[in-house]
This record gives C-alpha cells, structure tokens and sequence, in this order.
C-alpha cells in the first residue's frame, strides 16, 4: 500500500562512457589519467621489489608492527605483502590469526560512564577487562610502548565504542607470548582481543586543565581476524559513492555515519513493532510470491515454479492477505517485510523495498489519520529528542521539518483547481473520456509531461506530483482520491466519485498511504475490472482481477481501516539522507562490467585446493 506512486527509471550515466575504473582507488578517470596512474604505480612496484631483495638494514628499537610499512606501498602491494605474512602465520598453530574464541566480558558502550572519574595516571589494576575490537591507528613511542585506537562493535546500544589501547612492555603478562611476538604482525584493520584494565594516561607536557586519555591498559593482546588490505587514508581515500555502496561492508566499517544510519534505522523498526504489540495487533507473515501480482498499482517481478511449471510473481504488496486474514476473525494484524516492484531506480526508489502495513478491523481513514501523527511524532521524538529534524535533498537545500500533529490536510481536487486555475469536472465524472480529454487539455495548459498511457488515473497523479506533493515539506496529508485511482478504497461516504483515501508526504516524497477498505464484493469486482481494462490499454502497474480476494469478500470482511509506510523512505528524513542507498544495509547494483583482475588472497599465498570428492554416477 506504501509508496504506490510510478516511477521513471534514473537517467543514464552518459557522460560517463568515456571514462575508466581506476581499481586500486574506485574512481572514473580519463584513459590517459588511468595510464599514467598505472605507470607510476608499476614503477612504485618495482621500487619496493628492490628494496625487498636488498640486504637487511640495522634494526631500530621501533617494533616491525608501528606502521608495518604501510606509508610506502599502494593497496595492491600492501595487500600481496600482508596475504603472504598471514599465510605464514597460519603455517605454526601456536600463531594462528584465526582462533576459534576469545572471551569478551566487559560491555565497552559503560567504560567512559564507569571509568570516566578517574585521575590523570592513575589506573585499577585489580579490574580485568576483556574485550575485542578492530585496529584504527597504531601509534609507538619506542619498542616497548605502543598505542592501538580501536573501536568495538555495534550493538542495540550504541554504534561501537572507540578506545585507546595502552601497551607497555613491563605491562605484559608473565609467562605469556613475549612483548614483541604479540605486536610484532599487527596492522591496521586487524580485528584483536584485549586482556587488561582500565586507567588515565599521563603524558608529558599536560596543559593546565587537561587530563590524559582514558585508556585500557593491556596486559595481553591477540590477533583474532587479520585485514589483508590496506585501509583507507589520506592518500587512498575511500570517498567515491558508486565504491562505497558496491564495498558497503568496508562502508560500514569506515563510516561512522553509515553505520549510524542503519543503527537509527534497526531503533525505528524497534519503536514501530513495540508501538503495534502494544495496542495490540498481531503480527504475521504472509506469502512473498503470488500467482497474482495484487494489492498495489505497480509492475511486478515474474519468476517461475519448476515444479508447478507455473510462473509467479514476487509481491508488491501483502494487502490482499492480510484483508483476508481480517476475514478470518483477526481484528488487528500487522506485517513488516520486502516487496518487489520492476520499477525505476533512483535516489528514493530500490527495486526491493521494506514496507510495514497494517489491517484494522472496525477502524476508518480518519482512525488511520490519528494513529498515522501518533506513531510517526513520537517516533521522531524517540529518535532525536525532538519533534523538529532537518532533512538536506540532493540539491543542497535544506528544510525544517516539524513533526508534531496536527498535520495539514489538502483535499485533491479543490487544491488542483486552485493551482490550475481550472473548474474540473464532477466528482463522479471524473472517470469518463470527457475528463481524459479535459486532462489533456489541462496536462498542455499547466506544461505537465504524462508518460503514456494517458489514463484519467494516471494524468490526475501527474497533476497532484507536480502542485500538491510540491508544497509537502512538513509532514501533510492529501485526501479524498478518486474512485480510479484507488481499486481497493471505499467510496466517500458523502462525496460520490471520489474514496476514503489519504497519502501522507514529508519533504514532497510520500511516507504513507491509507483508506477505508473496500469491504462490497459487488463494487470490487467492478474496480478489478477497470482496472483490467486499463491494463489492457497499456497500463502494466494495473491489477487484475483477483478471484480468491473476492471470494474472501464474500465471506464479509467487517469495516476496516488499510494501511503502509515505507521504512526505507522515513528512515531516509530520519538520519538526513536523500539517497535511500544510504538507508539499506546493501542496495541494489547495476553489474559492474569491469572484469576482476586482482589476484586471490589463496593465488597470492599459493594455497592449493583440496582434493574434490569423487561422485558416483
């Protein structure tokens, strides 16, 4: 039911067919810019080739592992470098870099609340902590001290917790692993545990006012999961969009910001599911492939069924399940889950989509109304603590956005005649072959392009896109569509033409779409067969006529109030995102046509397979 409105697929990329993927760094550069790049970087090679043969130079008291070298070499000849270290690690079981355990039994998001108080030098020994994290920076002050930034893991909680790491040799546990082998094969990027206890540095030439860095002191350090590539940096920066959400997994670990926002988005999932158990819907689980693509005016995904021989398609919406489990004596029922719509992909639109819908039993639009300003405003306030948010488009302009109910309301129709300057036709003409020519005509008056096929249904969406939805910023509802436009929404009780319907818009994008539920049998079958007759006039997001719905119908389904929201689109404005990329854990990529041409970590190490089992035939 959620963002119902069609889409246009995003433009191409023309102007990038001239360029080249420089690999190492992910960026589109000229064919001269890729070659020169890759001569230097050819010449960087053979440098550090040589000076891997040349004899060994007098050691320094630094320890190997300060900055492992990284400051010479490009991410190509890092990486070849540190998959061979590995790979020899991995030969001797007592300096496996792949251990099965390492306990953790501290919550690090509670050490700047629990340790915060102390003093400048002073640590607690007698406090064991354990905990794990990945390297940031390494930092050495000689062979006998050095300093690891990590940062732990995100939980519900917080995003992760960045921390220095203190270690000292004198430090070190007793008949344990030496010092120097502990440190010797770290690197930025490698996941390590921690043993040790909290305390306050107290460095040199303290500023009158300051205090050192609260920091665990370790007593024991262990290499569980080793980075082969080199991390991002100044000089390889990790910046490039198309990159980052092809890596997202690197994304994620770089990016505090992206890992925040999908850590806001699992919070609002939270506070949405608690607000439904808590008035009591149940929720539920419906089929995500139907032999009818219903419950939404959208194009569908096909797949096939081996065994039936049949083809399916993957929903677009559960409504139509979810109306009859309302027919099967369930008064309130909600579902959170994927839909698939073969649309456009751009900046607010994913071919894969999270929507939440609800079913209401005796509840109407204006119940919707009400529970609609209720969740999403307190949500918000949940959140950030306010019912005000700033939300920045793709444009650079940025809006005040103000949550708090009540939210405006604009009826359709009179608010088009206001913009156009138009007296339109009556409510319960506006189906007619009269309205479509009325529409064209205006469609020409007001400049407004409608992609074919010109339906009244579509040219009317048109017309609202381009006055109405245009002066959404704070969160609005626009009601009372007509009948056309909503196969599956009760007629107005005292507007004939025109349904019980609302969408709701917040930053001119729609959030959520709602009405009165058609319960009559006899009028939705009426709408499926417009609706047919519209597919048959090219329209491919038209609905066909569902006859399992319609013999649920005729079991009666009670008055009811329908529901959707898009969770991709609220967590969009929520974290301040005009991308809906940035809000999904991993969107959906054109295939990348560049052919793989780095070698393999196993290529690399000379790791040979093993034996393949023979099969019997």
């Amino acid at each position: 039911m959620a963002d119902s409105s069609a889409t246009t697929p995003a433009a191409a990329a023309d102007q990038l067919a001239n360029l080249h993927l420089d690999e190492v760094t992910g960026e589109r550069v000229s064919k001269s810019e890729l070659k020169k790049r890759q001569k230097q970087r050819q010449k960087e090679a053979e440098k550090a080739a040589k000076a891997a043969t040349a004899p060994p130079k007098a050691t320094s008291s630094k320890p190997k592992n300060a900055a492992g070298g990284e400051e010479d070499l490009n991410p190509n000849q890092y990486y070849e470098i540190r998959t061979r270290q590995v790979n020899e690690l991995l030969k001797n079981p007592e300096t496996n870099p792949y251990p099965h355990k390492f306990q953790v039994n501290y919550d690090d998001s509670n050490f700047v609340e629990e340790f915060g108080s102390l003093k400048t030098g002073e640590t607690l020994p007698e406090k064991e902590l354990r905990i794990a994290g990945r390297i940031y920076n390494i930092r050495t002050a000689g062979s006998k001290l050095i300093f690891y930034d990590i940062r732990t893991s995100a939980d519900t909680k917080s995003i992760g917790t960045r921390m220095q790491v203190v270690c000292q040799a004198q430090l070190a546990k007793e008949g344990g692993v030496p010092f120097e082998k502990q440190h010797a094969h770290l690197r930025r990027g490698d996941i390590i545990g921690i043993v040790g206890f909290p305390g306050r540095t107290n460095p040199k030439n303290l500023k009158e006012g300051e205090q050192g860095e609260l920091s665990v002191f370790a007593t024991e350090v262990q290499l569980l999961s080793p980075c082969l590539h080199m991390l991002p940096s100044v000089r390889y920066p990790f910046a490039d969009a198309e990159q980052r959400a092809r890596m997202r997994y690197l994304d994620m670990l770089w990016n505090d910001r992206s890992r925040e926002t999908l850590w806001q988005r699992s919070r609002m999932v939270r506070y949405i599911r608690d607000f439904f158990h808590e008035r009591r819907f149940i929720e539920v689980e419906t089929p995500m492939m139907h032999a009818i693509a219903g419950g939404a005016t959208a194009l569908p995904f096909v797949t096939h069924h081996n065994d039936l021989d049949m083809d399916m398609f993957m929903r677009v919406a559960p409504e139509l399940f979810l109306k009859k489990m309302i027919v099967g004596q369930f008064g309130k029922v909600f579902e959170m889950g994927k839909n698939f719509r073969n649309e456009g992909i751009d900046l607010t639109h994913n071919p894969e989509f999270t929507s939440i819908e609800f079913y209401w039993a005796y509840a109407d639009v204006y119940d919707l109304m009400s529970i609609t300003e209720e969740l999403v405003s307190s949500l918000v306030k949940e959140l950030t603590g306010s019912y005000k948010t700033k939300f920045t488009n793709q444009h650079g302009e940025t809006y005040e956005v103000n949550w708090e109910a009540p939210w405006r309301r604009v009826e359709m129709i009179p608010a088009l005649e206001e913009a156009t300057g138009e007296k339109f036709p009556p409510y319960d003409q506006l189906h007619t072959d009269e309205t479509n020519a009325f529409l064209q005509r205006i469609c020409k008056k007001m400049n407004v392009e409608c992609p074919p096929p010109l339906t009244n249904a579509r040219m009317i969406d048109k017309l609202t896109g381009e006055f109405i939805e245009e002066t959404c910023i704070n969160p609005t509802f626009i009601l009372e569509h007509p009948q056309m436009m909503s196969p599956l929404a009760k007629y107005h009780r005292s507007k004939n033409g025109l349904c019980e319907r609302f969408e709701a818009f917040v930053c001119k994008k729609e959030i959520a779409n709602a009405y009165t539920e058609l319960n009559n049998p006899f009028d939705q079958r009426l709408r499926f067969e417009e609706q047919a007759r519209q597919k048959d006039q090219g329209d491919d997001e038209a609905q066909l006529v569902d006859e399992s719905f319609l013999n649920a119908l005729e079991y009666g389904l009670p008055p009811t109030g329908g529901w959707g929201l898009g969770i991709d689109r609220l967590a969009m404005f929520l974290t301040d995102n005009y991308s809906i990329r940035e809000v999904l854990a991993f969107p959906f990529l054109r295939e990348e046509k560049t052919a793989h041409k780095e070698k393999f970590a196993a290529e690399i190490a000379g790791v040979q397979p093993l034996p393949e089992e023979g099969i019997r035939k």
